[in-house]
């Protein structure tokens, strides 16, 4: 009887790189709809970032500082170039612009009331200035869009500063989406939209084509404000050695950098994953033209995009910023993708840290919505409370690796105290990858 000839081993098998699951369930679904896919959150791939610096705490060449008997200030002031009435900060974290519209009115209420208890700024966002978020909000930047959306000049005069926005980072030269379901009747007649109808914003400024017609709007903004308010100009990372530098011409007091690990309320997913360049790789060069113009200092460089750590904090400012702005941060701190909810997030098809659904107005931690009874769930009380809280422990962080590099404030971070754990992040940072002198792309410097 003959023997039954060896089976062979059946390799397991494996997805393609080019069209994995996701990749085909993509193309499903466009074939299946004719529409591309909107939503919310910023880019998901993976981008180097601040996780890929680390801090060369101080030993033998650098003498560190004790942290319970040697102050590290965290005070940062902002747009004191022109503004008569600049704005000092007890801390270098703000928060960015999200509108009232793509969040609800106890959500706005509560980033008021937990930036005010930290001594830092709250951003309007597109939409307008809602009265919750004036009345609790000590600092309030006022953001003026190219949808000109809700913008009065009595609210101009009512902010503490104005952030004229160019770009975002997850969407730079592009607009964003609030869907139907957002626009209730509230924010409809704050943005003289028909109710319950899509709507885009635009891309540009209906009236400049360029830096020279951003100066006259500066100057009429300046105007209207009796040169009270310091001036920002935001911008979507892109180009930004060249977009800080005619920020900076224009007559802006700050300049905002948001790189593309920066959120929105809702776009293209194509667009969100596909244009920009990361916050890492930004702001360096940001930092570089406001050098080349002896401007450093001077403007205030705030940059935004993918902030998560006290650690994030410090090294941003280590590359030369001034403050940061947080957005996706500031939601989780109030209690979104809170995994309590978990249940919730899966009836809408969905999972807690997933923001697919962020843009639909169905959130259940009442964060982002406009349904008063999902809304209703925040408690802006005890939400503020959280965030404030959050604030507290990213400047405690900062101050904390200061003092470790041998610094008196978080401002005298540097270049010099970071190294790189890869190639690509030691080029974009310009600082040496770890264990060498080496900054990939600069003459000068060994391997």
């Amino acid at each position: 009887m003959s023997e039954s000839p060896p089976t062979t081993p059946r390799t397991p098998p494996r997805f393609s790189a080019t069209f994995d699951p996701y990749t085909i369930a993509q193309i499903q679904r466009a074939a299946a709809t004719g529409i591309y896919d909107i939503r919310g959150g910023g880019a998901k791939r993976a981008l180097p970032h601040f996780d890929d610096l680390l801090f060369l705490g101080a030993s033998m060449s650098r003498y560190p500082l004790e942290g319970y008997r040697e102050k590290c200030g965290t005070e940062v002031v902002l747009g004191a170039r022109f503004a008569s009435k600049p704005i000092t900060l007890r801390t270098p974290v703000t928060i960015a612009g999200m509108s009232f519209g793509a969040l609800s009115g106890p959500a706005k209420e509560a980033l008021g009331r937990g930036a005010s208890a930290v001594g830092t700024s709250t951003t309007t966002g597109d939409g307008g200035m809602t009265v919750e978020e004036r009345g609790h909000s000590k600092t309030l930047v006022y953001q003026y869009l190219p949808s000109r959306y809700g913008m009065n000049p009595d609210d101009l005069r009512k902010a503490d500063a104005i952030e004229v926005v160019v770009g975002q980072g997850a969407k730079p030269g592009g607009g964003g989406m609030l869907l139907g379901q957002k626009i209730s009747a509230r924010v409809a007649a704050m943005r003289d939209l028909p109710e319950g109808i899509d709507q885009r914003s635009a891309c540009r400024h209906p009236d400049w084509t360029g830096p020279d017609d951003l100066e006259i709007k500066i100057g009429e903004l300046r105007e209207i404000t009796d040169w009270e308010k310091p001036i920002y100009v935001k911008i979507g990372a892109s180009r930004p050695y060249y977009d800080t530098a005619l920020a900076a011409k224009a007559g802006a007091d700050v300049v905002v950098v948001d790189g593309m690990q920066g959120g929105t309320a809702a776009t293209q997913e194509v667009f969100i994953e596909n244009v920009g360049i990361p916050t890492l790789a930004c702001i360096r060069q940001a930092v570089q033209a406001l050098q080349d113009l002896g401007l450093h200092r001077k403007v205030q460089l705030i940059v935004s995009g993918g902030i998560r750590t006290g650690a994030d904090v410090a090294k941003a400012l280590a590359l030369g910023a001034d403050a940061v702005a947080i957005g996706t941060a500031a939601l989780i701190a109030l209690g979104d993708n809170n995994p309590a909810l978990e249940d919730e997030y899966r009836k809408l098809g969905t999972t807690a840290g997933a923001y697919d659904d962020w843009q639909d107005g169905r959130d259940p931690a009442g964060i982002t919505t406009q349904d008063p009874e999902l809304a209703s769930r925040l408690d802006p009380v005890k939400a503020g409370h959280r965030l404030a809280n959050y604030l507290s422990v990213l400047t405690l962080e900062a101050q904390t690796i200061a003092r470790a590099c041998g610094k008196s404030h978080v401002h005298n971070l540097e270049p010099e105290d970071l190294v790189a754990l890869t190639i690509e992040a030691a080029a974009m940072a310009r600082v040496p990858l770890a264990g060498t002198d080496w900054i990939p792309g600069h003459p000068g410097t060994s391997f």
